[in-house]
């Protein structure tokens, strides 16, 4: 998978905006308010940052250790760094994104809750 097919399926779900708060070569998937996914570069490979929940993220590292990396300029305990070099499998990948959407739409207020439904 690369950053355009991610980008695609993440705006597929509700309340989901692409946005480049940081830099224009730095695409960004948000959930209402909340950042979900940052797309970028790693060793030279495109990568994306993903939330996680602490105890999954750690065992995911520990089941792709060149490839699932703690989050760069992210908070280590919640955030992986996820290279796509195509050792994580499409199917594992995609559920890391909709668990990041998931999580970050599970932290926005009620009422954003409510207008994304």
């Amino acid at each position: 998978m690369n950053h355009q097919q991610l980008i695609a399926k993440g705006l597929e779900w509700r309340g989901t905006t692409l946005r480049f708060p940081f830099d224009p070569e730095l695409p960004v998937l948000y959930v209402g308010s909340k950042m979900f996914a940052l797309l970028g570069q790693t060793d030279g490979y495109e990568s994306i940052n993903l939330k996680a929940d602490p105890e999954e993220a750690w065992l995911l590292r520990q089941q792709y250790p060149s490839a699932v990396l703690p989050g760069y300029h992210m908070n280590k305990k919640h955030w992986n760094t996820v290279v796509l070099s195509g050792e994580v499998p499409e199917e594992e990948l995609l559920a890391m994104l909709e668990q990041s959407y998931l999580l970050a739409k599970g932290k926005l207020t009620k009422r954003e809750r409510e207008e994304i439904e």
